[in-house]
């Protein structure tokens, strides 16, 4: 069931980036959002010298993937954790460094296909959005108790929506009537405040407003800003990361973190630069990549896939 339905991004193009770091028997590579194990089968299977450390927020991912990934045995290790959560996974496995890490970021494709997950604004469904439903606050909690002005800051600041405070004006109102429970009444409720010709570009009306709840409900971003940096810094000398991100603002963040790693440092007019100043990444794609035209006739789901990769090349000095 598992692999009907998920189709991993830039599968051949992730393994090609980690490679390199991946030839050494015991070498450790780590998948930062299993998901439903696509990614994670294929670097076990194409380095079969490699152990997987995989790390999900979501048990039900954790309990599909893990019976994907049994044939493997002790060559995979699943945790239940967020990705930010990486240095102190590490270090309770007694791993003092990984050699290549990957992350997929976004929603994983059996969030969006499981109706009762209310990730999909297409189809009705309580409006949970919960990557670990045991934690955390609901979308329909956010959008019934946040006063006015936080909510507009979200659907700007995540969903890039310019008709903010117009969608939230009627969200306040008809929350006032009757508490949100499901997709269905928020979708209506967007198409009805929207002027005509903003529900004549960008697909379904809804999807900015979905994305900028879900970005909130999970703290997305801001565990994104931690985990970058610091799955940069659990990686070895010669250790490879990659990383694809599906909208503008996780990509921003990781090439914000690759260009800072990638920088000399150094004050101007130095001679001879000294060594902590000197780049600690190398960067390995020029700009991200975009997924190739068949791929994306082929799964949809890829159109969005930015996909950037670095090699850790020296050691942070004190």
């Amino acid at each position: 069931m598992t692999g009907t339905r998920h189709v991993p991004v830039m599968l051949d193009r992730c393994l090609d980036l980690l490679a390199p770091a991946l030839t050494e028997p015991g070498a450790v590579v780590v998948d930062c959002t299993l998901g439903l194990g696509g990614h994670s089968e294929a670097l076990l299977t194409a380095f079969p010298a490699a152990r997987l450390v995989a790390l999900d927020r979501d048990k039900e991912a954790l309990r599909l993937s893990g019976e994907r990934l049994a044939p493997f045995g002790d060559r995979a290790t699943l945790v239940h954790a967020v990705y930010d959560e990486l240095p102190d996974v590490l270090d309770r496995l007694g791993i003092p460094k990984a050699q290549a890490v990957l992350f997929d970021l976004g929603v994983s494709s059996m969030q969006l296909d499981e109706a009762e997950r209310g990730f999909a604004y297409a189809q009705d469904a309580p409006l949970d959005m919960r990557m670990d439903q045991s934690a955390g606050m609901s979308a329909a909690e956010v959008l019934n108790t946040y006063p006015p002005g936080e909510l507009v800051r979200i659907l700007r600041a995540y969903g890039e929506e310019k008709q903010a405070k117009r969608i939230v004006s009627a969200i306040v109102r008809e929350r006032a009537v009757e508490p949100f429970t499901d997709s269905a009444r928020l979708v209506e409720l967007i198409r009805d405040a929207l002027p005509q010709a903003a529900k004549r570009t960008g697909g379904n009306p809804a999807k900015r407003t979905f994305q900028a709840l879900r970005i909130e409900v999970n703290g997305e971003l801001s565990s994104v800003e931690a985990a970058v940096p610091a799955a940069v810094a659990s990686l070895a000398v010669g250790g490879r990361i990659a990383v694809l991100a599906y909208h503008s603002l996780e990509d921003r963040l990781v090439k914000q973190v690759f260009a800072a790693g990638a920088a000399n440092t150094a004050p101007p007019g130095l001679p001879v630069v000294p060594e902590r100043y000197q780049p600690r990444l190398k960067l390995l794609t020029r700009g991200a990549e975009l997924p190739a035209e068949e791929e994306v006739a082929e799964n949809r789901r890829a159109a969005p896939a930015r996909l950037r990769g670095a090699e850790r090349i020296r050691e942070d000095v004190r």
